[in-house]
């Protein structure tokens, strides 16, 4: 008996939290929110802005970066319960009602502060995590061996490729050959969003970035996350865990620009080359906080801000996304006319800079400043609000 407890314990022992995984979440949730808040989103630098449609940019991989490490953390927060004797059942239930605690926060950000039920989004941002978070959970339950999820996101992305790229598109025909190739808005998933949602309720009105169909590789980067924390919880030293992972992470690379060939890496469409293309820059940034962080041990100074962030994360893209709704509700009489708090503050303090690139990258930075004292003040009091 002392023996298998003394197991239980060692396995449970390992499941230490990583500092470089706080800090990389943290990174993470800091550049959501600053790339969210332009002061002027049509000047703001091109790496501040998401690809208009093909390509990517720095921003473009800013919220696969967050699911991947969601897909991390099921892992580390599960197996010890598990371990522990926690049955199957609790677990998935308290997966079941953090998923639908997020979904509704999606909403409640999505409508603040006016709540117009008739055009409210349903997608969103949280909404996609809560999917994603309970249907990589469900799998963690049901079968968390690693060869059969590297068959299950294999299966999801090239079926998405195959929905995406030979599966004709009602009223437009077959991508390919009666329009182009991920057609802005004749494409599967657009057309999926349309049916099922009324066009007031869809971000750009005739699609969705967060829609559907797309849901399905984004489950794929969780599952992705998955994996890493499975090869981050085995026997080998962190040095070979971080060689492994920068293996990994280029070879994603290279499979992602061949294949952006012919299925272009897309963030609105989530593309399985967008996919792979983003999980290995998560990986190769996740290699290099462990080599820094737990390695090398450089913990001071440098840490402290992506702490802050990384311990209350959702807490600080909620309280960003309600603080960016209240400026653009507010209306201040300005000498040129009536116009939002948010359009106020950049006009008078942002812009006479000049430069509206730079000018509206310090808005960023500034609001990301603003953010952060509410959520420092929780952290200086080790306050970290769990969903």
């Amino acid at each position: 008996m002392s023996s298998i407890l003394a197991q239980v314990q060692a396995k449970a022992s390992s499941s230490t939290r990583l500092i470089s995984l706080d800090v990389l979440r943290g990174v993470t949730v800091a550049l959501m929110i600053a790339v969210n808040n332009p002061g002027d989103s049509e000047h703001a630098f091109k790496e501040m802005r998401h690809s208009e449609w093909n390509g990517f940019t720095v921003t473009d991989l800013v919220f696969p970066a967050f699911l991947f490490i969601v897909g991390i953390s099921i892992v580390f927060s599960f197996e010890p319960r598990l371990i522990r004797g926690e049955a199957r059942t609790a677990v998935f239930v308290h997966s079941l009602r953090r998923a639908v605690i997020l979904f509704m926060l999606g909403l409640v950000v999505n409508g603040f502060p006016f709540f117009d039920l008739e055009s409210l989004r349903i997608y969103g941002v949280l909404q996609r995590i809560a999917m994603c978070f309970l249907c990589v959970a469900v799998l963690y339950l049901w079968d968390h061996r690693p060869d059969h999820v590297v068959v299950m996101v294999t299966a999801i992305l090239l079926g998405y490729w195959i929905l995406m790229r030979w599966v004709p598109v009602p009223g437009f025909g077959l991508p390919g050959r009666d329009l182009p190739v991920l057609d802005q808005n004749g494409n599967l998933a657009a057309w999926l969003d349309r049916l099922v949602m009324p066009a007031g309720r869809l971000l750009g009105r005739t699609r969705d970035p967060e829609g559907l169909l797309s849901d399905l590789p984004s489950v794929a980067t969780t599952l992705l996350g998955l994996l890493t924390g499975l090869w981050l919880r085995t026997s080998r030293t962190l040095p070979q865990k971080v060689v492994g992972m920068l293996a990994s992470g280029a070879l994603m690379l290279v499979l992602a620009l061949v294949w952006n060939r012919w299925f272009p890496i897309n963030k609105n469409l989530w593309t399985s080359s967008y996919v792979l293309y983003a999980a290995g820059w998560t990986l190769l940034s996740l290699a290099f906080c462990i080599w820094a962080i737990e390695i090398k041990e450089w913990k001071r100074g440098w840490t402290t801000l992506w702490l802050v962030f990384g311990g209350n994360a959702i807490t600080a893209y909620v309280f960003s996304e309600l603080l960016t709704s209240t400026l653009y509700a507010i209306p201040v009489h300005a000498a040129k006319g009536q116009t939002t708090l948010q359009q106020f503050l950049y006009t008078n303090i942002f812009a006479p800079i000049g430069n509206p690139g730079f000018a509206s990258l310090l808005y960023s930075i500034c609001f990301l400043i603003v953010c952060a004292i509410p959520i420092g003040a929780l952290y200086r009091r080790q306050i970290y609000i769990k969903i």
